[in-house]
């Protein structure tokens, strides 16, 4: 009979490290769910998936219910155990047992069942939201004294309980996770979505087309000038002023102008019958509100102004595209791009090149926060425009100037140095 008991006692301690081991992975499973993935898993209708996100959307009750039932089953199994180990071997049993179930629950009812837990929480979380939910239906008063008492405790500490459930991703923390997208993410979209977080942070001036490589119409040039750089002009859309970028009369479509050619009366008195009013744009204005505000205002080309007025250049629906897509057609890389690699592991680049770009084809790091061109960062480094070919380093960075001409300087060579750290190692 006393036989029978003691075996009766271990199959109840098996069952009940069993039940702990339940409970803690069950603990570990649902706190480990990707919240964004179980978003998606209760938008497809998953039955785990939506019993398990129904329990998070209060977290306290369903730590509590877990916790209750483990504490419960690891107390009544230090009991059961401590009682057999008594029976078996006298007053030494207790040591024995504390020593034993320990090392027990530790390996079978805590690390093993976590670390399956946190390896494979789908898996876990979402068979045991079948149990956990009606145990917390059945100890609903037990658990809401518990989470009553711990909640108070918080809020002497100034822990507001109900906030903090709200799982939303930054924009730096969104980027992040494009990057790590892995094989999960085609390159090509991974490059989409990161010009799309990137639109707020870079403005109009950032990618605008400068003043000095605008192509427009001079109303004062006579109509056989004018005409012949209508017929050579490889854009769309044409600004039209007066003597000087700043006296701007409007913005000329070649689809307007094919209307005169059919005339054939080409006059200036025609050409401005078929102009747009002009549309001004903001030097700070960022590439996300100006992409919209394009399509408010049906434009696709605007003049990008300063805070006096004065047109520093011109932004197009195109050029905030290409921020997304990348360069629309291999003759804009060829042209935007204006960097040629040599032997000796340097490159030549066009003065003029945008440190942006540069930085996106190379990978590079050179600084943004001040002037848009190669010129305007060696002549703000130099404080002067230099007479002569000179060379500076910025950070890791050798920079040369090759041609001088004009007061701008046209080729510059790059050479990446090893940085500091590097040669230590080394």
């Amino acid at each position: 009979m006393e036989d029978a008991s003691i075996g009766l006692l271990s199959g109840i301690l098996c069952f009940l490290i069993f039940c702990s081991a339940f409970f803690s992975s069950s603990e570990t499973g649902m706190m480990s769910l990707n919240r964004y993935r179980l978003r998606h898993l209760v938008k497809k209708k998953h039955r785990g998936a939506r019993k398990a996100s129904k329990l998070l959307e209060r977290p306290d009750r369903l730590i509590g219910v877990i916790l209750i039932g483990n504490n419960f089953v690891n107390i009544l199994a230090t009991s059961i155990a401590t009682v057999l180990a008594v029976r078996l071997w006298g007053d030494a049993g207790i040591a024995i047992a504390t020593a034993a179930l320990t090392l027990v629950i530790l390996v079978f009812a805590e690390v093993t069942p976590k670390t399956l837990a946190a390896l494979h929480p789908e898996r876990i979380a979402f068979p045991a939201s079948f149990l956990l939910q009606p145990l917390l239906k059945l100890s609903y008063p037990l658990v809401w004294i518990v989470n009553g008492i711990t909640n108070s405790l918080l809020r002497l500490f100034g822990v507001k309980v109900n906030e903090g459930n709200s799982h939303h991703l930054s924009t730096e923390e969104l980027r992040t996770l494009v990057n790590e997208a892995g094989a999960l993410l085609p390159q090509t979209n991974q490059s989409m979505l990161l010009g799309v977080l990137e639109l707020s942070e870079v403005t109009v001036k950032d990618i605008m087309i400068p003043r000095n490589e605008v192509f427009g119409i001079d109303l004062e040039d006579d109509i056989d000038t004018i005409i012949q750089q209508l017929g050579a002009s490889d854009h769309t859309r044409l600004p039209v002023y007066q003597g000087d970028l700043n006296k701007v009369v409007g913005l000329l479509h070649m689809r307007n102008l094919a209307q005169i050619f059919h005339t054939g009366k080409v006059t200036k008195a025609a050409i401005m019958q078929v102009i747009r009013e002009p549309y001004f744009v903001p030097e700070s204005t960022p590439l996300q509100t100006q992409l919209l505000n394009f399509q408010k205002q049906s434009r696709r080309m605007g003049l990008v102004v300063d805070e006096y007025g004065d047109i520093l250049g011109i932004v197009t629906l195109e050029d905030i595209l290409e921020e997304i897509v990348g360069e629309l057609s291999a003759q804009n890389r060829e042209d935007s791009q204006g960097i040629h690699p040599q032997e000796d592991g340097s490159y030549f680049i066009d003065g003029s090149a945008y440190i942006r770009e540069v930085n996106k084809a190379q990978d590079w790091q050179l600084p943004t926060d001040g002037p848009k061109t190669l010129n305007g960062l060696i002549t703000e480094t130099l404080e002067a425009i230099p007479d002569a070919n000179v060379c500076l380093q910025l950070d890791n960075y050798r920079i040369e100037t090759l041609q001088i001409n004009d007061n701008l300087i046209k080729t510059v060579r790059i050479t990446v140095l090893e940085s500091a750290g590097a040669d230590e190692e080394d």
